[in-house]
């Protein structure tokens, strides 16, 4: 009898579930807290169209539109809301806020498996931290300033022969091996020889693969997960891919271990050479591993992407190259990172590059603690996410006037507004670890370039324009067409 009443009444039993399943969640949405958070209406029951931008390359130009039509806060999904007041993006990111790191994290890497930078947990972010933060503190890092510079000289001659041949130079290639092989040898003990081959190895085409995925993962968990199972072939791929990565960084590890255990005086130093001598106190290798992976993608395309926009920025302005140009030529023959430290203009350069340009422009979502929060008088519950997205701070056009313009004066006297709003490496315990080594690669390679090119020109020969340059927004900033072709006059 239920079956035949469930024939006849079929129609009309799905019009209630439909009619309840309406009313329950209008009845949600008007009891959930964040229903006074202006967004688009869609926002309220999915977070769809935000996840799709962001596989796109596009979610930072998406919310930054948003904020310009609702306000600095902004609501982007059921549960989740973009921050783009100033003051709301430094309380969440402030040492002791217990804004703690989305599990979100988490889906970039296979299996969630754990490192400094995908961790949700404080206790074992605390624990890699301060295992690492010796050998990425500035002052041990300059020990290892002969391997930089021998990398960025090598760089620069490798671009010269390549104008000479070609007539252009591809930055973008260039900058790409050289923080490649400079992140591969201070991690690993040996260079990946990309500047010496002219070409990318395996091992950074395995991690670009991986990267990919795992944006794609935390977008789309779910589909991600199924599409492993199906018979396509980037996907098989990307399972060879993740299978090398490991083989790769074992066979690393292990040969510098042996090596460290057989002639400790004759290995090359490394940021992870302390954590082997550090028995028990030290990290399992599988930890290491995962550290020294994410540490070759966060070491690599930031400080190459940050280059390639430098240049192409600096090429584009004459009156900008003239100033840094004379300003670098007054450095002695043999210079150090200590000399470009003090060169005024050359950082104010990297800081304008990096405010217009940042390496994250993406989101960088945290879990509201228990006790909740409000931003810009709206009230958000414990266990909301919200996210900050250094492309609307850093064109805040209260703290940067005319932000869309690459000024470098303006950080001949930056404000407090602007000091606030700026931060190319993060904030709080969850900045960036590497951010020393960034700046020593980024002050040295400049000085390096506007010195050995200080004529250089962004070049219109093979078809290279301004929408080559354009950003490719995903968590880590690229160029549209993959290159930056600069010639010298």
């Amino acid at each position: 009898m239920g079956s035949n009443f469930v024939a006849s009444h079929g129609p009309a039993l799905i019009f209630l579930f439909l009619i309840f399943f309406v009313v329950n969640s209008i009845y949600r949405e008007r009891r959930n807290p964040l229903s006074s958070v202006p967004g688009p209406f869609l926002c309220k029951w999915t977070d769809i169209f935000v996840r799709y931008q962001t596989v796109i390359g596009n979610r930072p130009r998406y919310v930054q539109a948003l904020h310009r039509h609702y306000g600095p806060v902004v609501r982007v999904g059921p549960n989740a809301v973009d921050i783009a007041e100033i003051a709301g993006a430094r309380e969440i990111h402030r040492i002791g806020s217990g804004f703690l790191k989305s599990p979100v994290y988490e889906l970039l890497k296979h299996d969630n498996a754990k490192s400094i930078f995908t961790t949700s947990d404080p206790k074992f972010h605390s624990k890699h931290r301060r295992l690492l933060s010796s050998p990425f503190a500035d002052a041990n890092l300059h020990s290892l300033e002969p391997l930089i510079e021998g990398r960025i000289r090598l760089t620069m001659k490798r671009m010269r022969e390549e104008m000479t041949i070609r007539g252009v130079a591809d930055v973008q290639k260039w900058f790409s091996f050289m923080a490649s092989d400079i992140i591969g040898e201070l991690s690993f003990g040996d260079s990946f020889r990309m500047l010496e081959q002219g070409k990318k190895n395996q091992h950074i085409k395995d991690m670009e693969i991986a990267a990919f995925v795992g944006e794609s993962r935390a977008a789309f968990p779910v589909l991600s997960t199924l599409a492993e199972f199906l018979p396509i072939p980037f996907f098989k791929e990307a399972n060879k891919s993740r299978n090398r990565i490991v083989e790769y960084t074992d066979e690393s590890i292990n040969r510098y271990k042996k090596l460290l255990a057989t002639s400790p005086d004759n290995v090359k130093p490394t940021l992870f050479t302390k954590l082997y001598n550090a028995g028990k106190a030290g990290l399992p290798d599988a930890e290491i591993r995962d550290d020294a992976s994410d540490l070759i993608i966060a070491g690599s395309d930031t400080t190459a992407n940050t280059l390639t926009y430098l240049t192409w920025a600096v090429c584009k302005t004459p009156i900008i190259r003239q100033a840094l140009v004379a300003e670098v030529a007054t450095l002695p023959e043999q210079f150090s990172d200590k000399d470009v430290q003090h060169l005024s203009y050359l950082n104010q350069v990297i800081d304008e590059t990096l405010r217009l340009y940042p390496a994250v422009p993406c989101a960088l979502p945290r879990v509201v603690p228990p006790q909740g929060a409000i931003f810009g008088g709206h009230w958000v519950p414990g266990g909301s996410i919200v996210t900050t997205q250094l492309w609307s701070l850093h064109r805040d056009p209260v703290a940067f006037l005319e932000p869309e313009k690459f000024d470098p004066s303006r950080w001949s006297s930056p404000t407090h507004e602007m000091k606030d709003a700026f931060m190319p490496f993060g904030a709080g315990t969850r900045n960036c670890l590497g951010l020393h080594l960034a700046r020593i690669e980024l002050r040295l390679a400049t000085a390096h370039f506007f010195r050995q090119f200080p004529r250089s020109e962004v070049s219109s020969r093979e078809g290279m324009s301004d929408e080559d340059m354009e950003q490719v927004l995903h968590f880590l900033v690229s160029t549209k067409g993959h290159r930056c072709l600069l010639e010298v006059q």
